[in-house]
C-alpha cells in the first residue's frame, strides 16, 4: 500500500504545480472503476452519471472517504486530481459519497469490462442472483440470502478495494457493495474470499441503490436527480 500511496501523492502533488501537468481529457470511467483518495484509501465507483444540475457526479461508499477528499483515476493517476467528495456520510448513515468529477478530463462510460449499467432497478428478493463487480476481485456473481438491518446479504466476493463497486442484475444497477460479513453477535464465520472464482467465503453485502438516491434526493445539491449515463 506505501507504494500505492506514494504514487498517489505524487500525482496529486504534480497536478498542484503551476504548468507541471497538463489536462487529460480522456480519463474512462464507469461502474467499477477503481478510485483513490489523498487520505491513501482506494474503492470502486458505484455509478457515473449527471445530476439534475448537469454536473458530472459519482458514487461510491461512504466509508472510502470523509467530505472534501480529493479523488483520482487508479488507472490514470499521471491526471491527477479528477474531481472531490461532495459528500460522505463516513459510513456512519447508509455508507455513501457523492463525487464530483472535472468534466474536462473524465469520459464517462456505460461499461467497464463485463459491466454494463443502463439504468436503476429495484433491489432484489432472496433467491435471485446478483452480479458485483470491484477494483480487487473483478466481477463475481452469487444468490442473495435475505436482508439484515436494511442491507441485502448474498455471496458474491467482496475484498478490500470492491467496497463501492456496482451490484447488478443484467445491465439494471441494483446496489452498492460495501463489504462482507465476518459474523453475527457470537458467532464467527470468517472467511475471506480469494477471487471471483471461489464461491467459498463469508457472504457480502450491499444497499439498494434506490433507498441511496432517495437520501440525495431529499438532500439536494450535488448528486440530486442522478442519472447513470
Amino acid at each position: 500500500m506505501a507504494a500505492f500511496a506514494a504514487a498517489i501523492a505524487g500525482a496529486f502533488t504534480a497536478s498542484a504545480g503551476a504548468g507541471s501537468v497538463s489536462a487529460d481529457p480522456s480519463v474512462v470511467l464507469g461502474a467499477a472503476s477503481g478510485i483513490v483518495f489523498d487520505n491513501d484509501s482506494g474503492c470502486s465507483l458505484t455509478a457515473i452519471g449527471h445530476d439534475s444540475a448537469g454536473r458530472l457526479v459519482g458514487i461510491t461508499a461512504g466509508h472510502c472517504a470523509s467530505t472534501g477528499a480529493r479523488v483520482g483515476a487508479e488507472q490514470a493517476l499521471h491526471a491527477g486530481v479528477i474531481g472531490t467528495v461532495a459528500y460522505s456520510d463516513d459510513g456512519e448513515y447508509l455508507d455513501f459519497a457523492v463525487l464530483q468529477l472535472d468534466a474536462a478530463k473524465v469520459i464517462p462510460v456505460r461499461t467497464i469490462g463485463q459491466t454494463t449499467v443502463a439504468g436503476i432497478g429495484a433491489a432484489p428478493g432472496p433467491g435471485a442472483t446478483v452480479c458485483s463487480d470491484g477494483r480487487t476481485s473483478g466481477r463475481s456473481c452469487g444468490v442473495v440470502w435475505g436482508e439484515l438491518e436494511g442491507t441485502s446479504i448474498n455471496q458474491y466476493c467482496s475484498q478490500p478495494g470492491d467496497s463501492g463497486g456496482p451490484v447488478v442484475v443484467g445491465d439494471q444497477l441494483v446496489g452498492m457493495n460495501q463489504g462482507r460479513l465476518v459474523g453475527l453477535g457470537p458467532v464467527d464465520f470468517d472467511i475471506p474470499c480469494t477471487g471471483g472464482a471461489n464461491p467459498i467465503h463469508s457472504p457480502a453485502y450491499f444497499q439498494p441503490i434506490q433507498v441511496i438516491l432517495d437520501a440525495l434526493n431529499r438532500a439536494g445539491g450535488v448528486g440530486a436527480g442522478f442519472q447513470p449515463v
